[in-house]
């Protein structure tokens, strides 16, 4: 296949496909045999009717119509992989007229892609960056969440209060009528925990054991089970036991029980270090979030609204897949969190927006350092996705064969062009990167060279590490498109 691009504008490209006339043929060939599987002709038996005889009967253009749907697809991604371009959003294909014989198919595909953007002072960005400690409470909240885990219940004459935890049988009814679901036995329930519909739990608050009660509910109107939305109900219900839950007590002996530590001293100790550890990543990733928005700042790039939306979608389709794997349709997700489709691709919309100026960006980058990917880079970036019984070499030459090399080729740029603005930044302490923040804003008139001091506020956490592609997953992100 020969491809050449045209940029008709700076987010919009179209690329010239001519598929050669030899994969024309062969396509044509094999959608005959296909619709010749079910064609009757006299004198041969059911799928042997001769693929030219097909295309006689039943007529070229038909056959051809036939092939491209099939062939269209493939066609499609080997053009767009060819221009290396990175597509986003839905194309506009126009095909040419139905090509005679011995002659190839051209076909055209119009599509948006990332503007180049002007890059600013990206090295050297001074950024806030802030100190690891263990947050107040941590340790502690951390020891009781393990007492937690460890608390055992043990029955208590009393009535019940928050937090306990009731034994219980119930019946449902609505309209004096019992309901599906309505029912349970040895039901363990705790109290203030949320768990049932909102009156249940608060209607057994001093209840006792061996006690009967009445609970009235109302189902809400966005009830799930249509039937029961809206509608009042009565829960017969018996409890059986009251019980108390009862924490271990915090002392060397807990620690030796629940840990690899003797004495609770060293378990707390344990517990700051993994805490601190696990600041120091979050720290170290605020701080690249932050050069990354800076670097984005001083930039001059034009983003059209309509790419945006078009990336918004394509977050969400992502997403939608991922949803799917798991087992759930989009469409129950989507009821659960009280959206239309709509509104999720809307709240996409700043991270799309975000992830395209970063890619522009980092993009520019590459192109003003002129970075360069090795053989060695690529087979170290494929080592984790072949796995340890894979071949990175293997693995690479499939890319290849299929010709998806500059897409992992793109990936690694773009990492090494991250990792050229992160390890140039100054990093300033917190307290003066706000100070400066407070004087010095991108809309306030400045003199020359006043920019350097403006640094972005940091809270935006929304950047994606993508994975080299593997062979569960050709069709990762950038794969896809």
């Amino acid at each position: 296949m020969n491809t050449t691009t045209e940029r008709i504008n700076p987010s919009r490209v179209k690329i010239n496909a001519e598929v050669g006339a030899e994969d024309v043929a062969k396509q044509l060939d094999q959608a005959a045999r296909r619709l010749g599987g079910e064609l009757k002709l006299p004198g041969f038996r059911k799928g042997k009717v001769p693929p030219q005889l097909v295309i006689q009967r039943v007529g070229r253009e038909a056959v051809f119509e036939q092939a491209l749907r099939e062939s269209l697809p493939e066609w499609y991604e080997r053009a767009i992989l060819k221009s290396g371009v990175s597509p986003i959003g839905e194309p506009e294909l126009d095909v040419a007229d139905v090509p005679g014989e011995g002659e190839g198919l051209r076909f055209s595909i119009e599509i948006s892609v990332r503007p180049p953007a002007e890059l600013g002072d990206y090295r050297g960005i001074e950024v806030g960056r802030a100190e690891p400690e263990v947050p107040e409470g941590a340790v502690e909240g951390e020891l009781d969440r393990i007492r937690e885990s460890m608390a055992s219940l043990a029955p208590v004459e009393r009535a019940a209060a928050e937090n306990d935890h009731l034994l219980i049988d119930f019946t449902g009814e609505v309209d004096g009528e019992e309901f599906e679901g309505g029912k349970a036995t040895d039901y363990l329930l705790e109290l203030g925990s949320g768990s049932l519909i909102g009156g249940f739990e608060e209607g057994l608050i001093g209840a006792s054991a061996g006690e009967q009660r009445e609970v009235e509910v109302n189902f809400p109107e966005e009830y799930q089970a249509e039937q029961l939305a809206g509608k009042p109900a009565v829960f017969h219900v018996t409890v059986k036991e009251v019980r108390e839950k009862q924490l271990p007590d915090l002392d060397d002996d807990f620690a030796a029980d629940n840990s690899d530590f003797d004495t609770l001293a060293e378990l707390r100790a344990d517990i700051e270090g993994r805490i601190l550890h696990s600041e120091e990543h979050r720290v170290e990733n605020e701080f690249r979030e932050a050069v990354l928005d800076a670097a984005v700042a001083g930039a001059k790039l034009e983003l059209p609204d309509e790419l945006v939306d078009a990336r918004a979608e394509e977050v969400w389709d992502r997403i939608e897949r991922q949803i799917k794997s798991s087992g759930m349709e989009p469409e129950m997700y989507l009821q659960m969190q009280g959206k239309t489709r709509e509104e999720a691709i809307a709240e996409a919309r700043p991270d799309a927006e975000r992830g395209l100026r970063r890619e522009a960006v980092l993009e520019a980058v590459v192109e003003a350092e002129g970075i360069e990917v090795s053989e060695a880079e690529m087979l170290e970036a494929l080592e984790a996705p072949a796995g340890e019984k894979g071949n990175p070499e293997k693995l690479l030459e499939r890319l290849r064969r299929d010709g998806r090399e500059p897409l992992l080729i793109e990936e690694i740029q773009l990492r090494k062009a991250a990792d050229v603005l992160i390890d140039s930044a100054r990093s300033i302490p917190i307290a003066q990167a706000e100070a400066r923040e407070k004087i010095w804003t991108p809309e306030a008139e400045a003199p020359a060279g006043a920019g350097e001091l403006w640094t972005p506020g940091g809270d935006d956490r929304a950047v994606e590490e993508e994975d080299a592609p593997d062979e569960a997953d050709q069709e990762g992100e950038k794969q896809e498109r």
